[in-house]
């Protein structure tokens, strides 16, 4: 049987890496070895920022619904506690958006949560 050699695997494998690297300053993206090390740094932290970015975002909910806690006069853990004890499952998503967008439906649901209590 004829010899392979794996000249079209390796040219497509580095043509991979070298197009992920595009735009990396320097060596980064014209060398392959840099190249390589570069993008599995990157695609590290990538991985690592799709895990902050719901921590993040969860963080900006809950000071957004602590804020508009404060402004009707009740505390964060203590209206997340009446909501629950209500039986309101709405996240807190949601309940950021109802605190920016409807007021008045937040303050109608923290009476509900006070009521609960």
């Amino acid at each position: 049987m004829a010899r392979v050699k794996g000249a079209m695997a390796t040219r497509k494998r580095r043509k991979k890496v070298l197009k992920l690297a595009k735009g990396y300053f320097g060596s980064k993206s014209r060398h392959f070895k840099m190249a390589k090390q570069a993008v599995m740094k990157s695609g590290n932290y990538a991985y690592i920022g799709r895990k902050l970015k719901k921590r993040d975002f969860r963080r900006l909910w809950i000071t957004r619904i602590s804020a508009a806690c404060k402004a009707n006069g009740v505390n964060y853990s203590t209206f997340m506690n009446g909501l629950k004890k209500a039986g309101v499952t709405l996240n807190r998503k949601m309940l950021s958006e109802i605190a920016i967008s409807d007021p008045a439906a937040f303050t109608a649901l923290v009476e509900q949560a006070k009521a609960a209590k």
